[in-house]
């Protein structure tokens, strides 16, 4: 049978297309199998990280099975922070707290920055060990003025904020307060949200009544009597010292780990 011009035409272009299907086929099963190839290795490698990061292989002289035993263990093989998320630390109730006092005020960046960044985060791990003390006035003067006893760096909205927090303080305690005063910095309704049974009509009473302007007395008495005299905010001392925090998280988590380790020796 012979075939015709046209016909021998359709059937080469008709076997192109055929070979042409095999070959993409064939590309597409080889990246297939270098896709999975892949995917099996990444899924290795994420579950061999993740295995890392939930086993921490710290050098100590205790088993795991006791690392979250007591908070002096935690702390020597370095898991403090693990033990202490699990809730599982149980701290030395003979040895005294790290106590920390923050003198700042409500306006300033930099006090606004170390509070959401480092010690909110820092006394939420390690509340169980440090005491924390809020004096908010910071830059303020006391002046003599019937309407106005005080002046603040960054104006009257910062006087009023700083005896806001004074009051919230006083009505609260510092636990509560410092919740709130951190739900400040990002939302509304904050009192209402850690501190129910306080209204917000018996801060406003405090806020303009005298005992505001008590409180916020109490404050400058004990920021004029700081030795060496505070030259900025936020000014920050530990057990009565004054350090020089470094703008991370990690830098006041171990301090206050490391001083409390040496209470334990």
């Amino acid at each position: 049978m012979t075939l015709s011009s046209s016909q021998e035409e359709g059937f080469s272009q008709s076997s192109l297309a055929v070979c042409l299907g095999a070959v993409w086929i064939f590309f597409l099963l080889r990246i297939m199998k270098v896709l999975c190839i892949l995917a099996v290795l990444f899924l290795i490698s994420t579950k061999h990280k993740s295995f890392e990061l939930s086993h921490p292989k710290p050098a100590c002289r205790y088993p795991p099975s006791q690392w979250c035993r007591s908070l002096e263990i935690a702390i020597e093989c370095k898991v403090q922070k693990q033990c202490m998320e699990l809730g599982a630390i149980k701290p030395n109730q003979t040895v005294p707290r790290v106590a920390l006092t923050l003198y700042y005020e409500s306006l300033c960046p930099d006090c606004r920055r170390f509070i959401t960044k480092q010690l909110f985060p820092t006394w939420t791990m390690l509340q169980d060990i440090m005491s924390l003390t809020l004096v908010p006035y910071g830059n303020a003067k006391e002046v003599l003025s019937v309407n106005s006893p005080f002046s603040c760096q960054h104006g009257e909205p910062e006087c009023r904020g700083n005896m806001i927090q004074a009051c919230i303080i006083h009505l609260t305690g510092t636990s509560l307060a410092f919740q709130v005063i951190y739900c400040m910095e990002s939302a509304a309704n904050c009192l209402q949200l850690y501190a129910p049974s306080v209204s917000w009509a018996a801060v406003d009473a405090c806020v303009t009544g005298r005992l505001g302007y008590k409180l916020m007395h109490g404050y400058a008495v004990m920021t004029r009597a700081l030795n060496p005299a505070h030259t900025h905010v936020p000014w920050v001392t530990i057990d009565g010292v004054k350090h020089e925090i470094e703008a991370k998280t990690s830098s006041l988590f171990h301090l206050i780990c490391d001083r409390y380790k040496v209470r334990t020796i």
